[in-house]
């Protein structure tokens, strides 16, 4: 099943990638009384990943943080320490957190999964944005198949 407008986050840990390493982070206490922009990448250093998703929300973060947003997260099915080098050489630090889904259960539990195996990259997380307050998804904005349009910075800012 896929989550929708409503619906809670799951509980779970996904892992933070920090100055200090990876530190594990339990969606229910990391969603609670706050305003998070989420969004999902199918992998770092991917190429509109790379070149559009991140930066938009890189480049938008005041913006966004304008509109009452608390923090802008990013998640993938890509382990802690990829997710800390792509912040970095994106210039990410200080701007999105980096939420590893390093085996891809947020994402399975999401419903929100797409098999990019004949890329070599198997199962991965696909490419969405969502606001979620106090852990209720409050927007979602799920692309198609090798589409980006509905899940940039830019439409989620329109959103808030």
């Amino acid at each position: 099943m896929t989550i929708k407008v409503g619906d809670r986050i799951p509980s779970m840990t996904l892992v933070k990638a920090t100055s200090d390493g990876p530190q594990p982070v339990e969606t229910d206490d990391y969603f609670a009384g706050r305003k998070i922009a989420l969004f999902s990448v199918p992998g770092a250093f991917t190429p509109t990943c790379s070149a559009r998703h991140l930066p938009g929300f890189v480049e938008r973060a005041d913006e966004l943080k304008a509109k009452g947003v608390d923090e802008i997260a990013c998640t993938a099915v890509n382990d802690a320490f990829v997710l800390a080098a792509w912040a970095k050489s994106a210039g990410a630090e200080g701007k999105v957190t980096m939420l590893a889904d390093g085996n891809g259960a947020f994402a399975e539990a999401l419903g929100l999964t797409m098999d990019g195996s004949k890329f070599g990259l198997g199962k991965r997380g696909s490419r969405w944005s969502a606001i979620v307050d106090d852990g209720l998804v409050s927007e979602l904005n799920v692309e198609e198949p090798g589409a980006f349009s509905v899940s940039s910075a830019e439409f989620l800012v329109g959103q808030l």
